[in-house]
């Protein structure tokens, strides 16, 4: 008595199913589906599938398919899976985590990260290869305004802005003031990198702490080594910079040690951000479109971008929780035109304060002429005034007086 073999014994040691069904069919077309069942050991409604299927797509039909739902319940909607894709591609820089709280995506943070891998949308990040002293329990145990740090940042070498600024004569530098505590943030922006523009612009934002009533005693400026900051690497007095910030009672002016730039790792952490947050995913169309729109970025910074590093808090939520005294109108300075507040102090403006070394002459003006004017030190300035104008005893008499 010869033993009976299942259809499915079959199949699962079969080397070509494809084949074999195709032969289960043609008996079945030639004899039956039941003589086909007893003689392929298989039941009628097999036979009876592969024949429909044999007839609606031929010897292809006869493949396996997948028993994968076509429709699956976890599946993301198309639309919200549309606007997972639109948000990534017009803020490629943001995180899952970010763009999930300010466009109330219902979904998780993974499937969001997925739905932008399977659309090739996730830019792969340099690593750090040096391991960084994580600081924040530190820090969030300082006074507020405790430390106060400010840099510059050269925007010419950001790809999607320098077209921009070289059509629309947009402003070359940024002067950037970050209290380390709650990471609020003011800017400022001009079209050189100058001791007289880090000056004026500290000044301005010392005093609009001043009158929002933020207690700056005492308080550390801390900036690195530059010129725009400390002037002349051999000067023999204070700079322009450390003078105006020591104007404030109990403000002191702090460098860093050389080449320690993690020491400016929170006012170099805001650069990288509002390059990959606003210069890399914004276009302008004239110089006052720029700066209405850095405002826009710079209050939306201060009061409603949450800090994943600072439990979650905008810098509005950390002075108003450690100080509630101090009103909300510190956050509104807006980005300040240097240039254009510059050229008003220098003329005789009343929005800024006279530096000592300023003279409102045609003499001193004339003097700067085709010159790099505030990048030199006074006695440069100085000398050339007086080599230039040294023709009669009357302008020897002028210059005389001004040394």
């Amino acid at each position: 008595m010869s033993a009976h073999i299942s259809y499915y014994t079959i199949m699962r040691h079969s080397k070509d199913p494809v084949y074999f069904r195709l032969k289960l069919v043609q008996y079945a077309q030639d004899h039956g589906n039941k003589p086909a069942a007893r003689a392929f050991s298989a039941t009628v409604k097999t036979v009876r599938k592969w024949r429909r299927r044999y007839e609606e797509s031929g010897y292809a039909g006869l493949a396996d398919q997948s028993r994968a739902p076509i429709h699956h319940h976890n599946a993301v909607p198309n639309d919200i899976r549309n606007n997972v894709i639109r948000v990534k591609r017009a803020c490629p820089s943001f995180s899952a985590a970010r763009l999930k709280d300010i466009h109330h995506i219902p979904l998780s943070e993974k499937t969001i990260r997925k739905i932008w891998r399977e659309e090739n949308l996730i830019r792969r990040k340099r690593k750090k290869h040096k391991t960084k002293h994580d600081l924040r329990a530190v820090k969030a145990q300082w006074r507020l305004f405790q430390q106060i740090d400010i840099d510059t940042k050269h925007l010419y070498d950001i790809p999607e802005y320098w077209p921009q600024m070289r059509k629309l004569d947009l402003p070359r530098f940024q002067y950037t003031a970050r209290e380390v505590v709650s990471g609020l943030l003011f800017t400022g922006f001009a079209d050189e990198c100058s001791l007289m523009y880090a000056s004026l612009f500290a000044d301005i934002v010392l005093k609009h702490l001043l009158s929002s009533h933020a207690d700056l005693s005492p308080t550390s400026i801390q900036t690195d080594n530059g010129s725009e900051f400390i002037g002349s690497w051999n000067a023999r007095h204070d700079s322009c910079f450390t003078t105006t910030v020591q104007t404030v009672h109990n403000l002191t002016h702090a460098t860093i040690p050389p080449a320690a730039h993690t020491w400016q790792a929170d006012v170099e952490t805001v650069h990288r951000l509002i390059e990959d947050e606003f210069f890399e995913v914004e276009s302008f169309s004239s110089k006052t479109h720029f700066f209405n729109k850095v405002s826009t970025y710079q209050l939306w910074f201060n009061i409603a971008r949450k800090n994943s590093y600072k439990q979650g808090k905008t810098p509005w939520d950390i002075i108003h929780e450690r100080d509630p005294t101090i009103s909300p109108y510190i956050t509104m300075l807006p980005p300040l035109n240097l240039n254009t507040l510059l050229k008003q102090q220098f003329n005789g403006g009343y929005h800024v304060v006279h530096y000592p070394f300023f003279w409102p002459s045609p003499i001193f003006q004339n003097a700067c002429k085709g010159k790099a004017s505030w990048k030199y030190s006074r006695f440069r300035i100085l000398r050339g005034l007086y080599r230039r104008l040294t023709a009669t005893s009357r302008v020897r008499e002028t210059a005389a007086v001004i040394i």
